[in-house]
């Protein structure tokens, strides 16, 4: 049975997301993916969807809506592949006790505001040019490790190089279990 995987989108959801089908090209064979549209989990209905106004709607209540939702909605422990406003989402939920197994989250850049981690194998990963992503004195005060790209910015989750590298970080975590998995029944048949 595949381990499940939760994707949580960024804040402008399925209107913009075309990229994330990538993902699910990579991932789909390996996971069973359940996926979350952030502006539905936080009940975002902006009328005029600029960056700005969906920003403000997150921020002044969206994110916590969000969180409350995902912790009414998911119970068993996933892995969680979330970018930039999910990726907050999906770390607050942690927090307050959503059980994940391991969190890659992309572009999470609001994170930097937390004092602590969420329970599980963590990687984050920023692109170099984003002004916004978390400093290495944060990173340190709070146990983790930041994965600078080079000469990317705030959106490289987009890039079809950085999809690749993300899917195949997280195909190590089930790919090393089934391996496992597989030696294991060998050896109890051969005993």
């Amino acid at each position: 049975m595949a381990e499940k995987l939760l994707v949580i989108s960024d804040m402008w959801g399925v209107k913009k997301g075309l990229w994330i089908t990538s993902y699910f090209g990579y991932l789909q064979q390996y996971y069973d993916i359940q996926f979350y549209d952030c502006q539905q989990l936080g009940n975002i209905d902006e009328l005029v969807n600029t960056k700005e106004n969906l920003h403000r709607a997150f921020v002044e209540g969206g994110i916590d809506t969000a969180v409350a939702h995902l912790l009414k909605k998911e119970k068993e422990p996933c892995h969680v592949l979330a970018f930039s406003t999910g990726g907050t989402i999906a770390w607050k939920a942690g927090l307050k006790g959503f059980p994940m197994k391991s969190l890659t989250a992309v572009s999470a850049t609001r994170i930097r505001l937390e004092n602590e981690s969420p329970n599980c194998d963590i990687n984050l990963v920023y692109g170099e040019c984003d002004d916004f992503k978390p400093g290495m004195i944060w990173a340190k005060q709070v146990g983790v490790d930041l994965n600078i790209t080079p000469s990317f910015g705030h959106e490289l989750y987009s890039d079809e190089k950085i999809i690749a590298e993300v899917c195949k970080n997280l195909l190590k975590k089930v790919m090393y279990k089934e391996k496992v998995v597989s030696v294991e029944k060998q050896y109890k048949k051969g005993a």
